[in-house]
């Protein structure tokens, strides 16, 4: 494929132009405004507010009936970035682009323009930027502001980049790809006391402790071991002073799975574990349980275009087809509980290698040559889903 280093050089651009300006969930203004600005200088009408600072771009060509979607998030994250020797260092105390949405929006933008220049299908395209991926509120949103009812598609494909992969290699796979996130907060009201004088109080330090290790044992001892679930802990506070029990702990965390009745169980097994710990040994308890990322469950049929569309991109070498889950979340797994869909991992650069940072990192950079791969992967993904 000839390379066109004007069109390289505008993604790239488009992409430091983001990191430089980064915006976190709900609040990309600055961010939802150049991206429609780059997308009405293809000649794309562009629909803005939806869900918030959402916004949708459609490009029809053809007579066909069949529409997709492709879909960027734009939102930041709140971490100072630590990268400052890059010339398109964040300008945001406090805020950067370390999860590479700057890149995700560059590769659609790029998609956008080579489908508006080549116009090689027979459907429609829709340009779909999603604001708040990192709280797991923004696709929601776009849905409730009525998305699918003012845009509807077919089918959804997205992406993200992958630290640790090959860069430009591309990997997905059949069912789930990407876990559910379910957040916990566990409240124990034992009986505060003098700390030389244990036997006057109800120790909710150590009910909370024997609770920490308890739930341990769900995904041991309750989860189907063919099945995959995480319990995690991650915060322990208590209202006590060194020489004094105390009265109150409160312990947070998150579960992760693929399964929505691994997800039930869970709930159902730490909140009896929790009940029951607390009522042996006279302490109360509230065990609050919430659902805040879906699972990204790969649909078949999108599941194999994309497949063929990343061979055609980067050859079958640099395709895996059938890549391990993951236990991070997403929030396009929302999306795709609603309507087919597919989502891809393409590689920022493999260990030891220019962008193996991690994601959420404060020297994380999105890794600028995979840019092209990404846009070329997206529109070959209309290509095929709309045929001529």
């Amino acid at each position: 494929m000839i390379s066109d280093p004007t069109f390289e050089q505008r993604v790239k651009d488009w992409r430091h132009a983001f990191h430089r300006h980064p915006e976190t969930g709900f609040e990309e203004f600055n961010t939802a405004t150049q991206v429609a600005k780059i997308l009405e200088s293809f000649g794309l009408h562009v629909h803005r507010g939806i869900g918030g600072t959402g916004l949708v771009a459609s490009l029809r060509v053809g007579d066909g009936h069949g529409c997709i979607g492709l879909r960027a998030d734009m939102d930041a994250l709140n971490i100072t970035e630590q990268a400052q020797h890059h010339d398109h260092a964040s300008c945001i105390s406090g805020k950067m682009h370390a999860c590479g949405h700057d890149g995700h929006m560059a590769m659609i933008l790029g998609a956008a323009e080579l489908l508006c220049q080549r116009r090689n299908f027979n459907g429609t395209v829709r340009f779909i930027f999603q604001p708040a991926e990192e709280h797991g509120c923004g696709a929601k949103a776009m849905m409730a502001d009525g998305l699918f009812e003012r845009f509807p598609v077919d089918a959804l494909y997205g992406a993200h980049n992958m630290p640790g992969m090959p860069a430009g290699h591309i990997a997905t796979r059949v069912g789930g790809i990407m876990a559910s996130e379910d957040n916990f907060v566990i409240r124990i009201q034992g009986q505060g006391t003098h700390a030389a004088r244990p036997h006057m109080g109800i120790d909710p330090l150590v009910i909370g402790a024997q609770i920490v290790m308890a739930l341990q044992t769900v995904v041991a001892r309750n989860v189907d071991p063919s099945l995959s679930a995480v319990v995690s802990c991650t915060e322990f506070t208590t209202d006590g002073i060194r020489n004094a029990i105390p009265t109150h702990v409160v312990i947070k965390g998150d579960t992760r799975s693929y399964d929505p009745s691994v997800q039930a169980l869970l709930e159902t097994r730490m909140r009896e574990l929790c009940l029951g710990i607390c009522a042996a040994h006279g302490a109360t308890c509230t065990f609050e349980y919430t659902h805040e990322f879906a699972p990204t469950v790969n649909w078949p049929e999108q599941t194999a275009l994309a497949i063929t569309a990343a061979r055609n991109t980067v050859g079958d070498s640099a395709v895996d087809a059938d890549v391990m889950p993951m236990m991070i979340s997403e929030d396009f797994g929302a999306f795709i509980q609603q309507i087919p869909g597919n989502f891809v991992f393409i590689g920022n650069g493999a260990s030891g290698q220019k962008g193996a940072t991690p994601l959420h990192n404060a020297s994380y950079d999105f890794n600028d040559e995979i840019l092209v791969t990404g846009a070329r992967y997206f529109a070959e993904v209309a290509r095929l889903a709309l045929p001529v």
